[in-house]
């Protein structure tokens, strides 16, 4: 008897020990996954960067320059920094996200093609212990941090600038809307913003939700609301951002308008600017890319070195599926051919010289910009 219970306690005591080893491991690789998630790192980080599309001149111009150079500001030239871009492809970004994934990135900004389909993304990201700052557009999914414009705000500049531009003539005609791609959240956001100035005080003869962005999809659209409306009917152009009004006015001025009607924009993109001393287009939407893309790194770097973003972060926002989602916003403003010097130009944007070339040169001088 006193030697079975002795075996039994051999037993006993080692399925203990391998228990307790079996459960000294879990807690290990749980801890390290714990550690992982919080990014409790001194360095060398490695931080990647996916931007959506190369037919917007911000993204690859101004954002992404901005945003590298305040990140090594923030951990050090020894970081690395993998950067991507979708060209308007959601598959494509989602395959570059698990790109991420494999690569063991500390911390990814990201610039949603399709706020939408890239949740699921998002997720597997945060699952592998890789916190996600959404730039620009609020992706869904477990999203960290968030940084863009008001977006709201930049469809009631725009729509505000409209109609005080139109003045009396805003009930002698009919608009056009060349509203932004529906896979965009923020698309939604600048109609939403331009229609509760709009809705009531002009007639929208034609809306159009314009695919991918793209300044030849605009018109085409433009083309088919000439077509449709009539030219002496249009007094005026919503457009959500310049590179689209680029193609409406190139339908507008292949219609024959003796005089172009007021066409606004977003982005504060050269050549918008050169459209807008030249008289072409009325204006646009400058958001200082500065703030936004420091934001957006000072967040990355936070959430790779698994610290707090309280001393980042100025409010919150809700998506879709995350609440609470520590968030900056940076102010729109309104860029007119009064206010070029005093905004992109001020702020190193662009120099005179790059706006004021020869074709421009004298209406640059009509304005005093030399």
């Amino acid at each position: 008897m006193n030697t079975y219970l002795r075996r039994a306690a051999v037993v006993v005591a080692a399925a203990s020990m391998a228990a307790g080893l079996a459960a000294c491991g879990s807690a290990k690789e749980s801890g390290d996954a714990a550690d992982k998630t919080k990014g409790k790192k001194d360095g060398p980080f490695t931080i990647g960067l996916l931007l959506p599309e190369n037919q917007t001149a911000r993204y690859e111009n101004f954002d992404k320059p901005l945003i590298e150079k305040r990140i090594k500001e923030l951990a050090g030239d020894d970081t690395k920094i993998l950067y991507a871009n979708a060209k308007q492809e959601p598959s494509v970004q989602q395959q570059q996200v698990d790109t991420m994934v494999t690569k063991k990135v500390d911390a990814l900004i990201l610039d949603a093609v399709d706020y939408k389909s890239i949740a699921s993304s998002v997720k597997k990201a945060d699952q592998a212990g890789i916190p996600v700052v959404a730039f620009d557009r609020l992706a869904e999914g477990p999203i960290k941090a968030y940084t863009s414009v008001d977006n709201e705000k930049v469809g009631q500049i725009q729509g505000e600038s409209l109609l005080k531009e139109l003045g009396g003539n805003a009930g002698k005609g009919q608009i056009v809307m060349m509203n932004g791609a529906i896979t965009d959240p923020n698309a939604a956001m600048y109609k939403k913003g331009a229609l509760s100035v709009l809705k009531g005080k002009v007639k929208i003869g034609k809306s159009y939700d314009t695919k991918e962005w793209k300044p030849e999809n605009a018109n085409e659209n433009m083309k088919g609301a000439i077509s449709s409306l009539g030219k002496k009917e249009i007094v005026g152009v919503y457009s959500a951002n310049d590179g689209m009004a680029g193609g409406v006015i190139t339908a507008l001025k292949g219609a024959g308008f003796d005089k172009l009607p007021p066409v606004t924009g977003q982005d504060a993109e050269l050549a918008a600017v050169q459209r807008i001393v030249s008289g072409e287009q009325f204006m646009s939407v400058y958001k200082p890319y500065q703030p936004e893309a420091y934001a957006a790194a000072e967040f990355a770097v936070a959430l790779a070195k698994g610290e707090k973003t309280d001393s980042v972060a100025k409010t919150t926002v809700d998506s879709a599926t995350t609440k609470g989602v520590p968030t900056v916003f940076v102010p729109p403003v309104a860029l007119t051919k009064d206010n070029i010097k005093d905004t992109v130009i001020k702020d190193g944007l662009f120099k005179v010289s790059d706006i004021c070339t020869a074709k421009y040169k004298a209406d640059c001088a009509k304005i005093g910009l030399k």
